[in-house]
């Protein structure tokens, strides 16, 4: 059938906005209808193209016909042998492709939701028979322009043939010269997909993602945004790590209104506290001379939880609302490719349009999404049983003095009761095992010590930091508890470790805090610290006694069984251990290298 001699089918498919007529070579810009697949169609790219043929008796074997029509579906070709129906959905999957003969796969290339009260998932299957889908290459983030959204789609290969879904009585055209692809949905928006913009944060089709939900405002946004551009169940996932009850209220409710499948939560308080926290407290791990690695110990904890929920519900993703500029995006990342590297891993923060938090507030307001915050609150918080940070607004300028009211687990020192307090801490083997001599688990002793350097001010650190990725950043901490397990962990090793074993310790123990920052707990060489740290330790067994006064603290007591302290020898009285007589001959061959070099200086 030639080219300009359109037929009443033709027409049809004209209205649905596609202009393009058919080619009687089967080229690239040929075009053909079939409204009623019970009517075979006489039309050229059948003709022309026995894999479209094939495709349109498989279509009449699975019954799509008035079924279909009643619907408002469509099935309409490309003489090129893409083919696609249009179903009255809110999705739309386009794609981008090149033939080549004999393999069929499908390969998705970019997808795009409109807004609508309805709700709706991609479909995507195989087109001839016997044929499989593939996912290949990405797709590019939605770019908003004033007349819809515009999806960059690198160029891909179609094996054999396709569907797809087109939503609300759309329509698609395609020009060959430039892999343009162009969806219309009436009454809603147009959207495009152009190579051109094919760098935009490219993105593919997943099934199942579970996402690190807070129920805070880039999570709660998240949810929708997964399932717009991925067309993706998603599972929300909460780990309890002590950040407070308060946090976790209402977050089911939360998952469910902003568009979650299920909610899982898990505690690991005491995972965190036992195999997290105390392994960085027994190694000394101080990230830059100040930071205890509050958020640094937590990811690794959290990430693992949600891998080990991605296997117990079938998961191909997982996600997380880590912003690019942070380390946190890093730390979840690395383990999730130590544990489970077959995941896909979404950061949304790295491909969307939303540049902050602001922009993140208007989005969940576009989508009905209740969030806990205003465009007044003005700190990013997180906390854990270890520690609450403090970042933004003010505390970007590091001139600036932190506010007396953005502290929360701590009073100020100024505030804080006129007496002192004391408190005792017991050691096995350079771990913490109880407070005042009450035997307690690792969370419920954190906890309580968190209380009660609470109430001092004691544990609030203020500090410029290098993050991983470069930058400098400033934050404000809040480690009460941490700090005065630090504290009581240092006099108690003064009394166990000489002074050989300290250094090297103390020279590890940088490293160890430097690979816990940049996410590689997991890493086989921090676990081979941890083994070295545990067995210096072994003899750090004892109590400290601290005293507690105004946000400073001081040591009064250190004892215990295996001190190398022995006032016998220490004392300024005459004993029969130490004779110092024999100092003489250690200090000349202790200064030999000193004296050589003097007399070398000095011709002798």
């Amino acid at each position: 059938m030639p080219s300009g001699n359109i037929s009443p089918r033709q027409k049809s498919f004209n209205r649905w906005g596609v202009e393009k007529s058919v080619s009687t070579t089967g080229a690239l810009t040929g075009l053909a209808l079939v409204s009623q697949l019970k009517q075979r169609p006489n039309l050229a790219p059948h003709r022309t193209c026995p894999t479209a043929r094939q495709e349109t008796e498989t279509g009449e074997r699975v019954s799509i016909g008035e079924e279909e029509e009643e619907k408002g579906s469509h099935r309409f070709w490309f003489s090129n042998r893409l083919t696609a129906t249009a179903i009255r959905s809110i999705t739309i999957t386009a794609f981008g492709y090149s033939v080549k003969a004999n393999i069929r796969s499908i390969i998705i290339m970019a997808q795009l939701k409109s807004i609508s009260p309805c709700s709706s998932t991609a479909l995507a299957f195989p087109g001839p028979k016997r044929a499989s889908m593939m996912y290949h290459d990405k797709v590019c983030c939605p770019r908003k322009f004033s007349s819809g959204y515009e999806l960059g789609a690198r160029t891909s290969e179609l094996h054999g043939n396709a569907c797809a879904v087109i939503s609300n009585n759309g329509s698609i055209t395609r020009a060959h010269d430039k892999q343009v692809i162009r969806a219309v949905l009436p009454a809603y928006r147009e959207s495009e997909a152009s190579e051109t913009t094919k760098n935009k944060g490219l993105r593919g089709k997943l099934n199942k993602v579970v996402l690190a939900y807070s129920g805070g405002l880039d999570t709660s946004v998240i949810v929708p945004w997964l399932r717009e551009n991925y067309g993706c169940e998603v599972v929300c996932f909460t780990a309890d790590v002590g950040q407070g009850i308060k946090e976790l209220d209402g977050l089911e409710q939360k998952a469910k209104a902003s568009g979650a499948c299920q909610l899982v939560v898990k505690d690991l308080k005491e995972e965190f506290v036992r195999d997290f926290i105390f392994p960085c407290l027994r190694a000394g791990a101080i990230y830059e001379r100040k930071y205890l690695l509050g958020t640094s110990m937590a990811r690794p904890v959290i990430a693992k939880a949600m891998v080990d929920v991605a296997n117990e519900v079938g998961a191909d993703a997982v996600a997380h609302g880590c912003t690019g500029k942070g380390n946190d995006q890093v730390r979840f990342e690395l383990t999730f490719f130590a544990l489970n590297p077959k995941l896909n891993v979404v950061a949304p923060w790295r491909e969307w349009d939303i540049t902050g938090r602001e922009d993140a507030i208007e989005y969940a307001k576009k989508h009905n999404v209740p969030v806990p915050v205003t465009k007044k609150s003005i700190y990013s918080r997180d906390g854990n049983l270890w520690h609450l940070s403090h970042e933004g607004d003010i505390l970007e300028d590091p001139a600036n003095e932190p506010k007396k009211d953005m502290f929360m687990l701590t009073v100020d020192p100024e505030d804080a009761p006129n007496q002192p307090e004391y408190v005792e801490i017991g050691f096995v083997s350079g771990l913490p095992v109880s407070v005042n001599g009450k035997e307690l688990s690792p969370a419920s002793l954190l906890s309580e010590l968190n209380q009660i350097g609470g109430r001092h001010g004691v544990g609030r650190i203020d500090m410029v930091e290098n993050r991983l990725v470069g930058m400098k950043s400033r934050g404000v901490y809040e480690t009460p508890g941490g700090t005065i397990l630090f504290s009581a962990a240092r006099e108690l090793e003064s009394l166990t470790l000489d002074r050989e074993t300290m250094q090297v310790k103390d020279s590890l123990a940088l490293k160890y805090a430097e690979l816990v920052y940049a996410g590689r707990w997991f890493d086989p060489l921090r676990e081979s610290m941890d083994a070295f740290m545990e067995k210096i330790t072994e003899t750090t067994t004892g109590s400290v006694t601290l005293k507690l006064y105004k946000g400073a603290i001081a040591v009064t007591s250190r004892k215990s069984p295996y001190s190398l302290y022995r006032q016998d020898i220490s004392s300024f009285e005459s004993g029969d251990i130490y004779d110092q007589a024999d100092a003489a001959g250690f200090i000349r061959l202790y200064g030999l290298p000193m004296r050589v070099r003097a007399m070398l200086e000095n011709g002798f």
